[in-house]
């Protein structure tokens, strides 16, 4: 579609420049030709532009979900869906990583999307499942793999993860250059009840986002993959509204998730049109979504964060700097800042490669299982 914009878009402009002469003259036919020869050029532009921006930003996943005609509400919320299943995962497809050799799996490793049922939050929840080589080979067959969980920002789609963050790739190429251990990747959006931004909150009456997070999500992927238990062989990483979930469950669950990364994080829920009522005049709940006030007033917890910011184009720079300089041990804080960057694919694909190394290095990496 992208290529058949651009095609028109340049045999329009060629057509009007070609034109032109034609229709230089000053009957209503000619000053039609004109008119539309130009609208159509600037539609076909624009559509150029405009499709451009979203295969490189992934703002939407499908032509219904532009439109609003996005009907796949109804996975979010358990309705008795895990009778006669044996897990609360379900593979419903595989597919290769776009690597070399990516079509074998002990080579490439595999992509594979799976459905996952979250049994105390009773929210279900479609993801992504990145395999390494190694988990495939057999020298590895006992043993157990660091995980991290994926998070894009919002609304996002957990596709852009694969095809506009390029998480797998990057993740295979720095293990096998030798800069990472082997990782597992659970690649899904926040937006786990649709259309609404929980922002990782366990609304009174509502969505238990945050449960679905740093419980249920945790223990389904090691109750189905060879995935260490323990905080240690956990991390979890975002941009934008996924980077802030990602620092608060790892915040408020150091037993869960020894290693957080936030990219392009905000540090307090957001609230408005997108996310309804969070709290419910709970203000305790309400403080503890603060991730400034979680470091001034509750205990420390024992995890490592990243965060990334950059001088000229974030605006959470500032912000950044404060939750720095407020981290107290036993929580461990480290720092990306670029010297410019937007808050869009390109800085994170910049910031990426570092954040996975980063977070490899805070895990303990596999075990043998029996």
């Amino acid at each position: 579609m992208l290529a058949l914009a651009v095609a028109l878009a340049v045999l329009l402009f060629i057509g009007t420049v070609w034109l032109w002469p034609r229709l230089a003259r000053r009957s209503w036919r000619a000053v039609t030709g004109r008119v539309g020869l130009l609208l159509a050029t600037q539609l076909a532009v624009f559509a150029s532009v405009g499709l451009s921006a979203n295969q490189a930003f992934g703002f939407y996943a499908t032509w219904a979900d532009l439109f609003g005609q996005e009907t796949s509400q109804g996975v979010v919320v358990d309705h008795d869906a895990m009778k006669g299943e044996k897990g609360p995962v379900r593979v419903v497809d595989t597919k290769s990583v776009d690597v070399p050799g990516g079509g074998i799996p002990r080579i490439g490793g595999q992509i594979q999307k799976i459905d996952i049922q979250g049994r105390q939050s009773k929210i279900a929840s479609p993801a992504y499942v990145y395999l390494p080589p190694e988990y495939f080979q057999p020298q590895y067959k006992h043993r157990t793999f660091p995980a991290a969980a994926v998070l894009t920002g919002y609304p996002g789609t957990a596709e852009a993860l694969i095809k506009g963050l390029h998480y797998p790739q990057t993740a295979h190429r720095q293990a096998k250059d030798g800069k990472m251990q082997p990782m597992i990747l659970v690649m899904l959006r926040p937006t786990v009840a649709p259309p609404r931004d929980t922002e990782c909150v366990d609304i009174p009456g509502g969505p238990q986002s945050e449960t679905f997070f740093a419980r249920d999500l945790p223990n389904a992927i090691t109750d189905h993959y060879r995935v260490g238990k323990k905080p240690d062989s956990w991390g979890i990483i975002g941009d934008s509204t996924g980077g802030y979930c990602a620092l608060k469950v790892a915040m408020h669950h150091p037993d869960v998730y020894g290693a957080a990364v936030g990219l392009s994080a905000y540090y307090k829920a957001a609230q408005d049109v997108t996310t309804g009522n969070l709290f419910h005049g709970n203000k305790e709940l309400e403080r503890r979504a603060n991730l400034m006030w979680y470091l001034d007033h509750m205990p420390p917890p024992k995890t490592s964060l990243l965060v990334t910011t950059s001088k000229k184009g974030e605006g959470n720079y500032k912000d950044t700097k404060k939750f720095i300089d407020k981290v107290k041990a036993p929580t461990r804080v480290s720092s990306i800042t670029l010297d410019s960057g937007g808050h869009n694919f390109n800085t994170w694909r910049r910031e990426i490669p570092a954040s996975l190394v980063w977070m490899s290095g805070r895990l303990t990496g596999g075990s043998d299982v029996r």
